[in-house]
C-alpha cells in the first residue's frame, strides 16, 4: 500500500522584527495537523521559513543600523530559536535569501 502525501506550509514570515505569539501559534496549528496526519499513515512534508525581502525589511534594518542581510540572519534565527524552543516537527525551514530558493523561484517563474 502507498503513503498517501499530505503538504502544509506556515506563511514565510516577515523578519522586519522578532517572531511574536501569532507566530507561535500559526506554526503550532500546522504542527498539530503535520503530527495528526503522520499519526494517521501520510506522509507528510511540513515547511515554515521567512521572507526576507521586501521594503518593510530593508526598513527595519536601516532602523537597526544593520546591513539587510546581516540584519535577516539575526532575526530568521530568532524564528528558527522559535522553532527548537516549541519542538516544532517541521521538515525544512527555507530563507528566501538562500541559493536553493532563488533557484527554484527562478525555475518556476
Amino acid at each position: 500500500m502507498t503513503q498517501k502525501n499530505f503538504y502544509i506550509t506556515t506563511p514565510i514570515y516577515y523578519v522586519n522584527d522578532a517572531p511574536h505569539i501569532g507566530h507561535a501559534y500559526t506554526t503550532l496549528a500546522c504542527d498539530v495537523l503535520s503530527r495528526f496526519k503522520r499519526l494517521d499513515g501520510y506522509n507528510v512534508r511540513f515547511l515554515t521559513g521567512t521572507d526576507e525581502h521586501g521594503q518593510k525589511v530593508e526598513k527595519a534594518a536601516e532602523k537597526a543600523g544593520m546591513a539587510p542581510q546581516a540584519f535577516t540572519d539575526k532575526v530568521s534565527q530568532n524564528f528558527r530559536d522559535l522553532c527548537r524552543t516549541m519542538n516544532y516537527s517541521e521538515d525544512d525551514f527555507i530563507r528566501t535569501t538562500e541559493p536553493r530558493h532563488l533557484k527554484c523561484a527562478q525555475a518556476f517563474w
